[in-house]
């Protein structure tokens, strides 16, 4: 099934575009193209993918071909989330062949990123399908690309975690050292937060998940646990509160994982260790 999705907002991908097209081309341009390609050719662009996978990054591909080409006819073979096998077409562009051929890297770049992104996603999701657990991304993100790769998640069937420092408290093992515990911590979060911002916070020990239920909280993240004891934390939280999983979360060892009982897990290998699809580009001169 593929993932309801809302487009990338328009602004970030259009400067996020452009940057990248403007450090491809410096001052110069495409100086092979313009050596090699008479100024008025035309060219038909077939991106495909050389294995299967889930696509991801179409709107940012087509953003390309079109900086360079206002007037190129893009047509979308394969939508965001949708599984593909090997030598798929997801796209064709007819344009200016200068302008194609300079969109190309672009293109492929951030397509094969986050199509990588969406089909290691969509191993993690299948892995646990079996489970009430959902799969997490976290910030661990390349730097100016979360937003792309966070979709990228939801590609593949993934949820996203908060987006960044702005939108969820999450007290972590060092808030924790300065608040002077658990306790502390969460009673100041809690003076602070509004009502609608949910407060979640790290434990890596029973005794410390203890103080959580004390004291309450929306979430608590049980971080670097092993099975037994992950399984032991969900029987004492009972449901009172959302569990989280995270800490070295693997696709080897996401199953067990998630048959502990826990709602989410979280791992910043889908965004952090994501191998790029590969996708190529074959071209034709009309």
């Amino acid at each position: 099934m593929i993932p309801d999705l809302s487009p990338l907002p328009v602004h970030l991908v259009r400067s996020a575009v452009a940057r990248t097209l403007e450090e491809d081309l410096g001052l110069s341009g495409d100086i092979t193209s313009q050596a090699c390609l008479p100024a008025g050719a035309r060219a038909r662009v077939v991106m495909a993918t050389r294995k299967a996978g889930i696509v991801s990054g179409t709107q940012l591909a087509i953003e390309a071909f079109r900086q360079m080409d206002p007037e190129a006819t893009v047509t979308v073979l394969k939508e965001d989330g949708e599984a593909i096998a090997a030598r798929d077409v997801i796209l064709t562009v007819e344009g200016n062949a200068r302008a194609v051929l300079s969109a190309e890297r672009t293109a492929l770049n951030f397509m094969g990123r986050m199509c990588g992104i969406a089909t290691l996603t969509a191993a993690y999701v299948a892995a646990v399908k079996h489970t009430r657990a959902r799969i997490l991304d976290t910030r661990k993100t390349t730097p100016g690309l979360r937003a792309f790769e966070k979709y990228a998640v939801l590609c593949g069937g993934g949820v996203n975690h908060r987006f960044g420092l702005f939108d969820a408290i999450l007290i972590k093992d060092n808030h924790v050292g300065v608040a002077g515990g658990i306790k502390p911590a969460l009673k100041r979060a809690k003076t602070h937060a509004g009502s609608t911002v949910k407060i979640e916070i790290e434990v890596d020990r029973l005794s410390q998940l203890d103080e959580v239920l004390e004291e309450g909280a929306d979430i608590v993240l049980l971080d670097n646990m092993g099975p037994d004891l992950l399984a032991e934390a969900v029987k004492r939280v009972a449901g009172r509160i959302v569990t989280e999983a995270s800490g070295g979360v693997t696709l080897e060892s996401v199953r067990a994982i998630a048959e502990t009982g826990v709602d989410y897990i979280s791992s910043g290998a889908l965004t952090h260790s994501a191998p790029v699809l590969d996708i190529g580009l074959d071209i034709a001169i009309l």
